[in-house]
């Protein structure tokens, strides 16, 4: 008998076995259409009446469906009527279906690969093939069940306390909101309008990182490797950005041996085209850098995501610009968590945020694909007012580490000249700050709500009961 006949068997006859593969099953594991279609007859019925099906029931469901080829029809109804059953080992049943998706994955990522090779795929370009491989060899039965609130309480008061590695910033504020940096296996994004110091921040942070001894990737997409690597040397080497040309080669020089002696970490600088490589061109190059260079990212910058490429999806084939930048979020986030690091990137204000002085979530460029799927993410906010006194307001907009009303706007010092960002007196904060939760009113943000009003107001009241704050 066939691996595929005695899962289609057991399927129907064994329910805790079906409980624990059908999840994992898909009909395109089985290559014989008879076995396809009855595979997903079998899926439909169990999802709709959560039981078994009988070869009867089955018979009578197959006998309604109108677009099944009357050959097939006829080949279905002996597959079905000839269905024994044999008990067998339920660990043998468990490993050999587990076996049997797997092997059928890579097989047909193998054949889906060839056919993007070929150009025949309409969806999917060559950047995704190493996604796709990488999906198939990751086809596993998970043997956890989930997390027992009451016995498992002790493993949730070690979490708590644990000492979380993180990514420090030089920012107090940064780090306030934070709790002490960015977490690793997280998607984190900077919104500002053209101009306001996007790259300039991901350049401090870089910079910042490496003197903490990190070993920084930065990518970028926009300019080229030169342009950012001056903006870190301006930044670390105290030197402004015009003036590095035509600087002394040998203060230059002295400059740059007290850095190496400062860190143990490497900044790496990489330059693709715009809109040309995706997740699945970082990690090769990440895999590239550990084989040629021993190089193991600590933090990595993409400057910026709009820019990246998807690599499940063709630009253009029929999906829309959410769907696609969603997709190409997920997929770094997906690379962050892989590589257990965070990753940092910039989006653009819309159309209308190049006007708000005080952007939300709203004006995120691509709508709500990118609030959907970060971690955490800021606006950079730049008035006249505030580059005369050479500063910029931070605006939390989403805050997965912290809760994201406390200290929702700040604002930071910044040189452009040495491309720096630097911590400011508290004094600078007193127009931006207050005691008050501020809250994103958005639609898609939106806080202030009666809940968060009450707090607010009976933590300055110093009452308990929150009715009374609204009784008139």
């Amino acid at each position: 008998m066939r691996i595929e006949q005695t899962i289609l068997s057991n399927l129907i006859y064994t329910e805790d076995y079906m409980r624990r593969v059908l999840p994992f099953l898909k009909p395109e594991y089985f290559s014989d259409q008879v076995e396809s279609v009855l595979f997903k007859e079998i899926d439909d019925f169990i999802a709709k009446y959560n039981g078994l099906p009988t070869k009867e029931t089955l018979l009578i469901e197959l006998n309604k469906k109108e677009n099944i080829p009357e050959q097939v029809y006829e080949n279905l109804t002996v597959y079905v009527n000839d269905i024994s059953f044999e008990k067998k080992d339920m660990q043998w049943l468990i490993d050999s279906t587990e076996e049997f998706c797997q092997e059928r994955a890579v097989y047909n990522a193998i054949m889906e690969s060839i056919s993007i090779i070929e150009g025949r795929s309409k969806t999917a370009d060559k950047g995704g093939i190493p996604t796709i491989l990488a999906d198939a060899l990751g086809v596993s039965f998970d043997d956890h069940i989930g997390h027992d609130f009451l016995e498992n309480a002790d493993e949730r008061y070690e979490f708590y306390n644990a000492v979380e590695d993180r990514i420090p910033f030089d920012i107090d504020y940064l780090n306030l909101i934070t709790k002490g940096g960015l977490p690793k296996k997280t998607l984190n994004v900077l919104l500002a309008g053209t101009g306001v110091g996007k790259t300039l921040a991901m350049c401090h942070m870089a910079a910042a990182n490496l003197l903490d001894g990190k070993n920084v990737l930065y990518i970028t997409l926009e300019m080229a490797e030169e342009r950012i690597a001056e903006r870190i040397d301006s930044n670390l080497l105290n030197i402004p950005l015009d003036e590095l040309k035509g600087f002394p080669k040998q203060i230059y020089d002295d400059k740059i041996v007290k850095l190496k002696k400062k860190t143990g970490g490497k900044i790496i600088v990489k330059e693709y085209p715009t809109a040309t490589v995706g997740s699945g061109h970082f990690r090769h190059l990440l895999n590239e850098l550990s084989m040629k260079k021993n190089f193991s990212a600590d933090i990595i910058y993409i400057d910026y995501i709009n820019l990246c490429q998807s690599t499940r999806l063709k630009f253009g084939a029929n999906v829309n610009s959410y769907s696609y930048i969603k997709a190409v979020a997920e997929e770094l986030r997906g690379l962050a968590v892989e590589k257990n690091v965070p990753i940092v990137s910039a989006t653009q204000l819309n159309r209308t945020g190049f006007t708000n002085s005080d952007p939300g979530l709203e004006d995120t460029s691509e709508s709500f694909a990118l609030p959907a799927t970060v971690d955490f993410m800021c606006a950079l906010v730049s008035t006249e007012e505030m580059e005369q006194l050479g500063q910029i307001m931070v605006k939390q907009l989403k805050n997965r580490y912290n809760d994201p009303t406390l200290h929702k706007r700040f604002v930071v010092g910044v040189d452009r000249a040495k491309m720096r960002l630097f911590n400011v007196e508290n004094s600078a904060q007193k127009d931006i700050m207050d005691d008050k939760p501020v809250m994103d009113k958005s639609n898609f943000g939106q806080r202030y709500d009666e809940e968060e009003k009450m707090k607010w107001m009976t933590k300055k009241a110093g009452r308990k009961d929150f009715s009374a704050l609204f009784s008139n």
